[in-house]
């Protein structure tokens, strides 16, 4: 069973920075896009940014743009989202994905087939 497993949530300041990591076990990724969603409570899970398999490509969603900064790590098997000028809306549930057979740049949520359980990002004003 493949896992991703987030990590590096918590509670802090706006203005702060956070970076969350995501592992993958039992599979590689190698050859995968990879992608970060967050879901705020009541709201639908939407697209945060995603990276293409070597990390040559990246998109971020306006909102995060100029704040965030994905980026991969091929040997570890690790995705990480570099989190600053963090603001009260970034407050969500964050989850990483890994693609089924994409390799290139995709921000379409139906194209991320493996989740990971997610991790609370909790921005105080």
């Amino acid at each position: 069973q493949v896992q991703l497993v987030e990590s590096g949530g918590g509670l802090v300041q706006a203005g702060a920075s956070l970076r969350l990591s995501c592992a993958a076990s039992r599979h590689t990724f190698i050859n995968n896009a990879m992608a970060w969603f967050r879901q705020a409570p009541g709201k639908e899970r939407d697209f945060v940014a995603a990276i293409n398999w070597n990390g040559g490509r990246t998109d971020y969603a306006d909102s995060v743009k100029g704040r965030f900064i994905i980026s991969r790590d091929n040997a570890k098997n690790t995705v990480y989202l570099q989190m600053n000028s963090l603001k009260p809306e970034d407050t969500a549930v964050y989850y990483c994905a890994a693609s089924g057979v994409i390799s290139y740049l995709t921000i379409l949520r139906a194209d991320y087939h493996y989740w990971g359980q997610g991790t609370q990002v909790t921005v105080s004003s």
